[in-house]
């Protein structure tokens, strides 16, 4: 992956009309349906929910995708920490 390698992709987001979204900065799409696609970016996991979701563009030497149909949603997860319960709570 680049950011294991030191080397950040620029991440961007762009969407067009909810039906068009093109993303940069992606080292991996981890799994794709057609209500959900879930992509690893240079700024964590990106949830991208909707309706009749199809990838039209995959280039991860460019780490650019796109996708199209109707978003509904752009989540990003927050990544989890390690360790047992009190050092995620008392950090």
């Amino acid at each position: 992956m680049a950011e294991e390698r030191g080397l950040q992709l620029p991440h961007k987001l762009s969407l067009e009309e909810r039906k068009k979204l093109t993303v940069s900065g992606v080292a991996e799409v981890v799994s794709f349906e057609e209500s959900a696609v879930v992509l690893r970016t240079a700024r964590g996991v990106l949830l991208v929910r909707g309706q009749d979701l199809h990838l039209k563009t995959l280039s991860l030497d460019g780490g650019q995708v796109a996708v199209e149909g109707m978003v509904s949603a752009l989540i990003y997860e927050e990544p989890r920490r390690e360790g047992g319960f009190f050092t995620r709570l008392f950090g």
